[in-house]
């Protein structure tokens, strides 16, 4: 029985996360700044949107002032994933330990802080932050679990049911690298675009009727990682050109996060996203030249802040 849980990260998906699991478990925040925390105990947390949510959760910016959880999700950017995982060194040896982040890699940075039995996840889920208590929940797509490393598949399907009966989507997948891999092409592609045309998630991103159609370039970027995943041995879990595609269809704009970062001239998770399917495309001797050629333009992007 999974009663406690952490989540690490009160950003918009760490705050849907947490706003939902509220329903069903008791849970805590582990929080960046001191005023985020006093504001999470003293008003709660308000989910608003796809779901309207009021949670009660108890907040604070140091591991040793919270309980010990069954299951700690961390749910911060790439950038501070590290920062993350060194503040639960040597706490809650015998928790499950879940990142929900975009890209590779992340259960190899939370590894090197601590032995705890790892979860692969991935989400679609997204929203909008209006206040450190308020987030509007827009996007009500899946999470994707799997083991990681010898986590028994049972843990994971128990954080599965605990995630679905707080009314969340959710999919456990005994092996979680093909949809990993599907949403790590998709986001690679459509975050990358979004970050250098300022444009949403719209309808550009799938036209192809022009030469000059963006949905050209979001196609051949969609097959250089296809090419990778192949050159991997990785089975797909959903096609990336056709998650794109439906995507653009739902009949609201979503904002990528890496626009998100851009526009309020914060880093980007590009390493953990285009970076680690160019290392995976040199590893396994496939050309990307068009994926270089986005990572290169949001490093210089991200370069041109200052």
């Amino acid at each position: 029985m999974i009663e406690r849980v952490c989540v690490a990260g009160a950003g918009v998906i760490g705050s849907l996360i947490a706003g939902h699991l509220a329903q069903v478990a008791e849970v805590t925040v582990l929080c960046r700044r001191e005023e985020h925390a006093r504001a999470l105990n003293a008003d709660g947390l308000r989910i608003s949107g796809k779901a309207e949510l009021a949670a009660r959760v108890t907040a604070a910016v140091s591991a040793d002032a919270l309980p010990e959880p069954d299951l700690v999700v961390v749910a911060t950017k790439a950038h501070g994933l590290e920062a993350a995982a060194s503040s639960l060194s040597g706490h809650w040896p015998r928790a499950l330990v879940m990142p929900v982040l975009n890209g590779l890699g992340a259960e190899e940075v939370v590894r090197r802080f601590g032995e705890w039995r790892l979860i692969s996840s991935v989400t679609f889920i997204s929203g909008t932050k209006h206040s450190d208590t308020h987030v509007q929940y827009i996007l009500d797509t899946e999470t994707w679990l799997g083991p990681y490393e010898e986590t028994p598949f049972e843990l994971v399907r128990d954080v599965g049911d605990l995630i679905a009966r707080s009314g969340l989507k959710v999919e456990v997948l005994p092996d979680l690298r093909p949809a990993q891999w599907s949403k790590l092409i998709f986001n690679a592609t459509v975050n990358g675009v979004a970050a250098l045309t300022g444009l949403p998630h719209d309808f550009h991103f799938a036209q192809e009727d022009q030469p000059w159609s963006l949905g050209r370039l979001v196609h051949a970027l969609v097959d250089e990682g296809k090419a990778v995943a192949g050159a991997a041995a990785i089975e797909l879990h959903d096609d990336p050109w056709e998650m794109n595609v439906l995507a653009t269809q739902r009949g609201h704009a979503h904002f990528p996060s890496m626009l998100e970062d851009v526009e309020a001239g914060l880093p980007t998770e590009v390493e953990l996203i285009n970076g680690a399917l160019i290392r995976e495309a040199r590893r396994h001797g496939v050309d990307t030249p068009f994926h270089e050629a986005v990572y290169a333009l949001v490093r210089g992007r991200e370069a041109s802040y200052s």
